[in-house]
């Protein structure tokens, strides 16, 4: 599996293997061992809604003890580490992802998406994949990416939530 499959699988089912949204966190973290709670979370408690739980590039935010939202964030540039269960044999994957490379992989694996309006200003664009209602952000690279076309959209995150 390449990152693109991985993404655009995500897109299209709005699930990352057997990770979904609603599910308890408990089954997450026995599938991925323990997380790294988001500092709020520490300092608060684990009651604390709202926040992720980060596994590198793999975030999910959690709403009362469930996953809410699954996050993948991406570093146009750089290297990005997913668990294994969610990018098999990987240790790192190259996270320069450009809008147009995904959004052709969407067209050909019959995904569709329409332009995220309220995402989409200034430097920054978005859309969202049906059915999944999933969110991809892309922005021009920032000047401590190291990209090879500063003048191109990029990959930031491909998210999900619900509850």
């Amino acid at each position: 599996m390449t990152l693109l499959s991985l993404l655009v699988d995500f897109a299209t089912t709005g699930r990352i293997g057997p990770l979904h949204c609603g599910m308890p966190l408990t089954e997450a973290e026995a599938l991925l061992g323990p997380g790294r709670p988001h500092p709020v979370i520490r300092m608060k408690g684990p009651d604390f809604d709202g926040y992720p739980y980060m596994w590198d590039g793999l975030e999910l935010v959690v709403t009362r003890r469930r996953v809410s939202g699954i996050w993948i964030r991406l570093w146009p540039g750089a290297r990005v580490s997913l668990p294994p269960l969610v990018l098999p044999d990987s240790e790192a994957y190259e996270a320069t992802v450009l809008r147009e490379d995904l959004l052709a992989a969407l067209d050909t694996a019959g995904c569709r998406h329409e332009v995220n309006s309220n995402l989409t200003f200034g430097e920054q664009s978005s859309i969202w994949t049906w059915p999944a209602e999933v969110c991809a952000v892309f922005s021009l690279p920032g000047r401590d990416n190291d990209v090879p076309d500063r003048d191109r959209f990029y990959l930031d995150v491909l998210h999900k939530h619900t509850l």
